[in-house]
């Protein structure tokens, strides 16, 4: 059965650590389906068209053995099930792993029509520098019906959040950042 990797991100903006964990994906799953998204416990400060072109440029520099990765913008929503329900009209028949961070498991609980998701997908937990995964929070999500699994690789420590307080463009791929500078987004972001 075809194994899709669902990976939903805020990418206010992408960084190096999101390529990295698409890079390892796109070595584990038939397809990796990535799209940005309003994630309603956050607040964006750039417009989703500017952080779905990141992603999009950010995916061309990794440049797989196996392309095997692509932006669906038509997949974006608030709502994880709502992104579910609309992959399934592109692909059916086949195997759903979300991914997430470690920073979202905890949230997981608030989300919206959340046993109805978890009985369509599997978690996988990326883990993220300065975000445990608790027993507690996993016992919580297996409560409610999730197959959970943690990756076997570490997220970078870096962040979008770190990159809009600092402005260390260390933490982007060129060509994110060269979007950023054409486009003049981030503009109170202080620069090194």
């Amino acid at each position: 059965m075809t194994q899709i990797a669902l990976f939903g991100t805020s990418a206010d903006p992408p960084t190096a650590g999101h390529q990295a964990i698409l890079h390892w994906l796109s070595q584990r799953f038939d397809r990796v389906v990535v799209w940005a998204s309003d994630n309603p416990f956050k607040t964006h400060q750039t417009a989703l068209e500017h952080r779905m072109k990141m992603l999009s440029l950010l995916i061309e520099e990794i440049n797989p053995p196996n392309p095997n990765i692509a932006v669906y913008p038509e997949l974006s929503s608030r709502r994880t099930l709502e992104t579910l329900e609309r992959a399934k009209q592109y692909w059916s028949d086949v195997e759903y792993t979300l991914v997430i961070g470690s920073d979202l498991v905890q949230q997981i609980p608030q989300w919206y029509q959340i046993k109805t998701l978890l009985k369509q997908v599997k978690l996988l937990i990326v883990p993220r520098p300065g975000y445990g995964v608790e027993a507690t929070d996993l016992e919580k999500v297996k409560q409610l019906g999730g197959q959970v699994k943690i990756a076997d690789i570490k997220g970078l420590p870096v962040s979008s959040s770190h990159y809009r307080q600092t402005g260390n463009i260390e933490v982007l791929p060129p060509s994110v950042q060269a979007y950023i500078d054409q486009e003049q987004l981030y503009e109170s972001t202080v620069k090194d």
